[in-house]
């Protein structure tokens, strides 16, 4: 069993080509479930979700960011400031950890589905929030494009190229 998640963490990667097919809902909802079951800073759960499938609302989202690679769905993964866990000695919200992790889940929940992803933080929040209304509470943290890998979609070419455990783990 644990050799399925890692290879499933390991064969994951960023789509940037999208066939046309659109995903379906209960793909969709497999996705947005993942979502919800992450965990959050004493559970306060302050993320919001922004699914965008319609062609008005994928368009729109074209005036917020600096790439096109012909998605069917998107997320806008938000959290709300107002309801987050703020660490006591130095005021840091939870936030944008929340709104990560729930994103971390829905990219392999999705792929786990045969839909691919990819997360894009280059995009301009300020956009985000006039374009779809957002409140001021509500912040943006990523936008997760997803859909079906087109034809020729692969991996970047440096996709497998990873520091070794040792070079990343400290053991004190």
């Amino acid at each position: 069993m644990r050799d399925e998640f890692i290879n499933l963490c390991k064969e994951r990667y960023s789509v940037r080509s999208f066939a046309s097919t659109k995903v379906e809902d209960k793909k969709i909802d497999y996705i947005l479930r993942a979502g919800q079951l992450a965990p959050t800073a004493c559970n306060k759960q302050p993320i919001k979700i922004y699914m965008l499938r319609s062609d008005k609302a994928l368009e729109t989202l074209q005036k917020c960011k600096f790439s096109h690679f012909g998605e069917t769905l998107a997320f806008i993964i938000c959290y709300d400031k107002s309801e987050c866990w703020v660490r006591e000695f130095d005021q840091k919200g939870s936030g944008e950890v929340d709104a990560s992790i729930v994103a971390t889940h829905m990219m392999l929940a999705a792929w786990n589905q045969g839909i691919g992803s990819t997360w894009i933080m280059h995009f301009i929040p300020e956009a985000v929030s006039v374009e779809f209304s957002l409140s001021e509470d509500i912040i943006p943290v990523c936008i997760l494009v997803m859909g079906y890998p087109s034809q020729n979609a692969a991996p970047s070419p440096s996709h497998d190229d990873r520091k070794s455990i040792t070079e990343i783990v400290t053991v004190m």
